[in-house]
């Protein structure tokens, strides 16, 4: 069972790279890595999608790697092979982001990625540990609870537009969506990757995940 970390030159995966090879090594789940090869991505049994920056900037790096978008949908969309997106890889799932300006996402779970509204004096970007919510159960979620707390660094969140598809949030003066899924296809807002035991705990959780 091969993971791949899709690298389109969006942000430092060394350190998610890491991470999923270390949860890798110790649930057995097989080999880990990172290529930017429609091939490599095509025939993988999970796929991850990183990413930090503004929505346009990456979706446009995203698609200036040709063929990247098409294997990924290839393997999900046709083939259901399970998905993570973490950070803007986890937006992109969107219908549409509104960074900037409006821009089309995957449109693999229907919503908007907006900004995160600035009430109770918090401030924008939502930065730091949050406590998760748990919304619905999911396999994801093994071994974790409702107060469990993951590491965020965003300006914008993602609007679902089936409550269903929202599995877990955290508050930040208001709702803010923490983590997206329906089918095989998943997504954390905050990076596991710097989220300690928990964040771990989650990336084992995604590896052993057989929907």
């Amino acid at each position: 069972m091969t993971t791949v970390i899709v690298d389109y030159d969006s942000g430092n995966l060394h350190s998610a790279e890491k991470a999923f090879q270390k949860m890798a090594l110790e649930t057995a789940s097989g080999p880990v890595m990172v290529t930017a090869d429609p091939d490599v991505i095509r025939r993988a049994d999970r796929i991850v999608l990183p990413g930090d920056g503004a929505f346009p900037a990456c979706r446009h790096a995203l698609f200036d790697h040709r063929g990247v978008f098409e294997a990924m949908e290839e393997a999900v969309a046709r083939d259901a092979k399970p998905f993570l997106g973490i950070c803007i890889g986890m937006q992109m799932l969107a219908r549409e982001g509104l960074e900037y300006t409006p821009t089309p996402g995957f449109n693999w779970i229907d919503g908007t990625v907006e900004k995160i509204s600035a009430r109770a004096g918090r401030k924008v970007p939502h930065m730091g540990w949050n406590d998760l919510i748990i919304d619905h159960p999911h396999p994801l979620f093994d071994g974790l609870k409702t107060g469990d707390h993951a590491y965020f660094v965003h300006s914008y969140h993602f609007r679902v537009a089936n409550p269903a598809h929202r599995l877990a949030h955290v508050d930040y003066g208001s709702d803010v969506t923490a983590i997206v899924g329906r089918d095989t296809i998943a997504g954390f807002q905050f990076h596991p990757e710097k989220s300690q035991a928990i964040g771990l705990r989650l990336i084992a959780n995604f590896l052993n995940w057989r929907p």
